[in-house]
């Protein structure tokens, strides 16, 4: 007997006729997989060009050289994040010359090393300086990734940084919290701890290159990531939990989440689906597909969001009394990339799962 799916016919249908013309683009351009000639997919897209809210977020983008002020690279503002956004909902460099040209000023900001660079604001220089840790720079190279420049020398360049950037840790290989020498700062945790935010960011990254232009170990990075799930209770890395707030998230989505994880390492079916697939990782990703349904979704299956960053009340995504299309068509799109483990994540019985305790990010025993 076939698994009951986890995103059904019926949910794409209500999406594809939703009021609001991002969720339309979605259903029918991702979970129908439409071609983009096809002019139901034209006539979404055009509605979403043509849309107000979208007009909200391209006036929010400034410049690649002069952003808009942000306190934290989880939050909306931040350019790779608000250009993820509209990618989401399928806006692009070719629908506005905005985004053509932040993508343009990533391009011209690179270290010798093949980091790209943000301006960050600093107490020897306040006008800025042109740096990056880790989620500066692989979000950049995520950004610039999605957008199809892959082919670009420099986006080659930060490839070839990024992938020598993966190294061991006492979750398996990763990516850690690196300052910039340029900016004397580091996130939180310890200095051998893997970053799970950064991680994923790669791995994202990575997931737009053709299977044979990714690192031959790559696959052993997404272990990783369901390696930090399952040692939460013992060996979490600081300040990323695996609580209430993993679990529902943040939107619009921007940071370590159960939709960021599912989204990302669904990209990898290698690793949790099939017969090389280890029996620990598949548990581990129909785990946490399980919680972002319990979380995320009520009785009818829509996401009415539970946390949201302030100013963005205007879209459906920032409310919390409301159901959102848009969020619920995005955690579709990532929960039909599980399809494969359906009956394994139904079977999880979410209430009985531990979340994270503690925070000294100690060392695995061997």
């Amino acid at each position: 007997m076939a698994p009951r799916r986890l995103v059904c016919d019926e949910t794409v249908a209500c999406l594809a006729q939703s009021p609001e013309p991002t969720a339309r683009w979605i259903a029918l351009a991702v979970l129908a997989g439409r071609s983009h000639t096809d002019p139901d997919v034209i006539r979404a897209h055009d509605d979403v060009v043509a849309d107000p809210l979208t007009a909200d977020l391209l006036g929010r983008l400034g410049t690649w050289e002069t952003p808009p002020p942000i306190s934290g690279h989880d939050k909306p503002e931040f350019a790779p994040n608000l250009l993820g956004l509209l990618a989401d909902m399928g806006v692009t460099a070719a629908d506005d010359p905005r985004i053509a040209a932040i993508l343009a000023g990533m391009l011209e900001h690179q270290a010798e090393d093949g980091r790209f660079l943000a301006t960050t604001a600093h107490r020897a220089n306040p006008a800025g300086v042109w740096s990056a840790l880790p989620c500066d720079s692989h979000a950049i190279l995520e950004t610039l990734a999605r957008a199809g420049l892959t082919d670009d020398p420099r986006v080659v360049r930060a490839f070839e940084h990024l992938a020598a950037g993966v190294v061991g840790t006492p979750h398996g290989p990763g990516w850690l919290c690196i300052p910039d020498p340029l900016v004397d700062f580091r996130g939180p945790g310890r200095k051998g701890d893997v970053c799970p935010q950064v991680t994923l960011e790669g791995l994202r990254a990575f997931s737009h290159l053709a299977p044979r232009r990714r690192p031959a170990a790559i696959a052993d990075v997404a272990r990783t990531s369901l390696e930090v799930w399952r040692q939460r209770t013992v060996a979490k890395p600081y300040m990323f939990g695996h609580g209430r707030q993993f679990k529902r998230g943040k939107w619009p989505a921007t940071w370590y989440s159960a939709l960021a994880v599912v989204d990302t390492i669904g990209r990898y079916p290698e690793v949790w689906s099939g017969a090389a697939a280890r029996p620990e990782d598949r548990r581990a990703m129909a785990e946490v597909a399980a919680c972002l349904i319990a979380y995320t979704l009520d009785d009818d299956g829509v996401v009415v969001p539970a946390s949201t960053f302030r100013g963005y009340e205007r879209h459906s995504f920032g409310q919390k009394k409301r159901p959102s299309d848009f969020a619920t068509a995005r955690v579709a799109v990532a929960l039909a990339r599980v399809e494969a483990i359906a009956d394994d994540v139904r079977a999880v019985d979410t209430s009985a799962l531990a979340s994270s305790k503690g925070g000294s990010g100690v060392a695995l025993a061997p």
